[in-house]
């Protein structure tokens, strides 16, 4: 039995956009964990004013790179510095393709000299697998899906604990019998609990300080149960799917912008390597923000607040666009603060838990001026806040906006018709709109 491509679904469907168009999708959060432990409200608060624990171990893809080759590939296929990338370090990928548009970014960590794991959402892993396969590379391939995806059930390969927040460091030192090793942030350090070694990622959701312990899934349950035990005279609080989905609202993270690989004859080959039923045809798109053209919806690294990790010093695919987009930036990254008001009035006088990842349009007095890509209450700010791409114009803090809440219905129907839907005002802040994120968080980052 053929199993159907991406490129026959994008033929059936009769364009990108037509397959991938689904209004009123529901938001994504993460399987298994559960949704909620203490209320969205006081997990938030932990992060800001405690310490929070967070399993996630389950919603991420795990694609092991490794062979004599997995470094000239890894070059080849995107705009990362390899010669500034330790054994121990981890970083967002930055693949894109020859115009210049990203396929999506991933965290990819080097483990040795030749060995590396990509995690995340498997598009950019596909794209690295499909050109070490086709280039004839020297590199072998092992993934681990998420939880949701792995057939025939089982456990995931590894266990991914985060311990963020003002507190983190106490109950680190606590667990461990006193304070690790200086790490530099997204590096990071062996450690060994009750005989178990595994590694202390210095990482944080919202700018926090904080740890990501990954290790060995046999381990995971003894770790876990370390943590909570050490955390519970700390007031530590578990951190359920809900809350964990916000925290990159705040940091200034967009996830998953949606992979510039639906169109270009150089790419069709791609697509027929591609599944259908993957990340790449199965994403929808949604919201009051519509086109027939899926390039509209491509987004460069630099629209997305990636520029830092681009490096020219060496060939790779769509370097030339690179190039060129770097002095041509459509959008800028912001946060949009919505009007408490008006989300009252749309969305009810108790709107409670609101998450959205639909593109919903953002206008001005003179038109569209972006979208929304990620938007969330958040309740240490005590408002509901979005994540966006705006024209450059619109980019200075304090502009007001408004975003349109609604789903266009799609296909068959004007991008720009007159839905008669609700407008929300909004100002706009800068991005990340965590002060801690925004001005010390990557400080070393390299």
């Amino acid at each position: 039995m053929t199993v159907p491509n991406l490129q026959d679904g994008i033929e059936k469907a009769g364009s990108a956009v037509r397959l991938l168009w689904k209004a009123g999708a529901a938001p994504w959060t993460p399987e298994v964990v559960d949704p909620e432990y203490a209320g969205w409200r006081v997990e938030q608060r932990a992060w800001h004013e405690g310490v929070a624990i967070s399993n996630l171990s389950h919603h991420m893809y795990d694609m092991v790179i490794e062979g004599p080759d997995a470094t000239t590939l890894l070059a080849a296929v995107s705009a990362n510095n390899y010669e500034k990338f330790a054994v121990g370090q981890a970083k967002q990928i930055v693949p894109v393709t020859a115009r210049g548009f990203i396929v999506t970014d991933g965290i990819l960590a080097r483990e040795a000299e030749q060995r590396y794991t990509l995690s995340g959402v498997p598009a950019s892993q596909h794209w690295v697998q499909y050109h070490g396969e086709k280039g004839g590379y020297d590199v072998s391939f092992v993934t681990d899906p998420s939880t949701a995806f792995r057939r025939g059930g089982g456990d995931p390969g590894l266990f991914r604990y985060q311990v963020q927040g003002p507190l983190a460091q106490q109950l680190v030192e606590s667990v461990f019998g006193g304070p690790l090793p200086p790490t530099r942030f997204f590096h990071w350090t062996p450690v060994t609990l009750g005989g178990r070694t595994f590694r202390a990622l210095r990482h944080g959701m919202a700018g926090q300080a904080g740890y990501e312990f990954i290790g060995d899934w046999a381990d995971g349950a003894y770790v876990l149960d370390a943590l909570l035990a050490a955390g519970e005279p700390l007031g530590a609080v578990r951190v359920g799917a809900l809350a964990y989905t916000t925290a990159s609202v705040e940091s200034g993270w967009i996830p998953s912008p949606i992979p510039a690989v639906y169109t270009g004859d150089e790419l069709a080959d791609y697509r027929r390597w591609l599944p259908l039923y993957g990340i790449e045809g199965q994403r929808p798109l949604h919201g009051s923000f519509y086109s027939d053209d899926i390039d509209d919806y491509y987004v460069t690294p630099y629209e997305l607040g990636y520029g830092r990790l681009i490096n020219f010093d060496h060939d790779f695919i769509g370097r030339d666009a690179l190039l060129k987009a770097r002095d041509n930036v459509r959008w800028s990254k912001v946060t949009l603060v919505l009007n408490d008001d008006d989300v009252r009035r749309v969305l009810g006088d108790d709107p409670g838990f609101v998450l959205s990842y639909s593109r919903h349009r953002i206008e001005t007095a003179s038109g569209l001026a972006g979208n929304t890509y990620h938007l969330a209450s958040l309740d240490p700010y005590r408002a509901v806040i979005a994540l966006s791409l705006v024209a450059p114009e619109y980019a200075a803090p304090g502009t007001e906006v408004s975003v349109v809440w609604g789903q266009h219905p799609g296909p068959g129907t004007a991008a720009d018709a007159d839905l008669g839907f609700p407008r929300i005002r909004a100002t706009v802040q800068p991005a990340p709109y965590n002060e801690h994120a925004r001005t010390r968080y990557r400080r070393d980052d390299a």
